[in-house]
């Protein structure tokens, strides 16, 4: 939840600087632009329509952080553009853009280091390069750049930020999943710090990220 929460608003300050937008969120604002309705609701309707798509794919049923990713990121997105404003120098703009691309960075290595399930767009490429064998770098660049091409052909927002997001967010996301693996594994040790009923034993405080069965 906090990954989501942490994500959505980088996302927003992305948006709100207007130098530009992530590929899927210059879909997502094309889309408004052209039929209406909230950035975030199409955030949503696109994350219906992938994980729908995924199932069919895996011929599974989606994990339970890919259904939380898909609404809550669309809900938190409308609430954080209801409180921020775009500056008016460019710097500040620019400022808001670079701050933005980070937060998202340390979102989503927030999310995934509970291995809750991926997003539904990871979801979706991961399904796609077990379908097709391509390397997932190659599956993932050609998911960006045609959703991209469709979103600016919408009338979404394509700047310097677009370009600095699709360059920068891999090394932001390299840097950050580790920290945000570890910060994970002391919450998790911290919390399952219990009493073993059968062996009248406390887990000890140590705990080193691996799972481990108690009986």
């Amino acid at each position: 939840m906090a990954g989501i929460i942490i994500m959505s608003f980088g996302i927003a300050l992305m948006i709100t600087a207007e130098l530009g937008s992530a590929p899927w969120d210059v879909l997502h604002i094309g889309l408004q632009k052209q039929f209406g309705l909230t950035i975030g609701s199409w955030s949503i309707i696109a994350g219906i329509v992938i994980i729908g798509t995924t199932a069919v794919l895996q011929r599974e049923l989606p994990q339970a952080g890919g259904i939380l990713n898909m609404f809550l990121v669309g809900v938190f997105i409308d609430i954080f553009l209801l409180l921020l404003s775009t500056p008016e120098m460019f710097l500040m703009k620019l400022l808001m853009l670079l701050c933005g691309i980070v937060v998202i960075g340390y979102g989503i290595g927030t999310y995934i280091a509970p291995e809750c399930g991926a997003g539904p767009r990871d979801s979706l490429m991961l399904a796609l390069q077990e379908k097709t064998g391509w390397k997932v770098s190659r599956v993932r660049g050609i998911m960006e750049i045609g959703v991209l091409l469709i979103g600016w052909m919408l009338g979404g927002p394509v700047f310097i930020g677009t370009i600095l997001f699709c360059l920068g967010i891999g090394q932001v996301v390299g840097f950050a999943l580790p920290q945000c693996k570890k910060i994970v594994y002391r919450l998790v040790g911290r919390g399952g710090k219990h009493e073993n009923i059968n062996q009248r034993t406390l887990r000890p405080d140590h705990y080193d990220g691996t799972r481990k069965e108690v009986r």
